[in-house]
């Protein structure tokens, strides 16, 4: 059984920078698909950034490009949310979300298609 912790959330200044972990285990000797999820008070979740265990291909979504950068470390089966310039609308409960897949193949971007699910971090920017 697949499980996914996240951690590193807290509050910061804006302009400021946080980093976020997904680790993860029960996985088994497979390609996956690692992606972080936002969702902010009374608004649907969102994309942030994707992953694939395999090639290390990243997909960043426009509203973080050029801020944050998704790795991840195969070694502790860990992936991280490095999160810079961070901004006020960055605050929200952000999740770590994961999906077996295949080498080569392109990470999905809606959140329907992942079927593990962290228990989300924190994180709060004042402005």
């Amino acid at each position: 059984q697949v499980q996914l912790t996240e951690s590193g959330g807290g509050s910061v200044q804006a302009g400021g920078s946080l980093r976020l972990s997904c680790a993860a285990s029960g996985f088994s000797r497979s390609t996956y698909c690692m992606a972080w999820f936002r969702q902010a008070p009374g608004k649907e979740r969102e994309g942030v950034a994707t992953i694939s265990t395999g090639d290390g291909k990243t997909f960043h979504f426009d509203a973080v490009k050029g801020r944050f950068t998704i790795s991840q470390d195969n070694a502790k089966n860990t992936v991280y949310l490095q999160m810079n310039n961070l901004k006020h609308e960055d605050t929200a409960m952000y999740y770590c979300a994961s999906l077996r897949s295949l080498w080569g193949y392109s990470c999905p971007r809606r959140e329907s298609s992942y079927n593990y699910w962290g228990q989300g971090t924190q994180v709060t920017v004042s402005s």
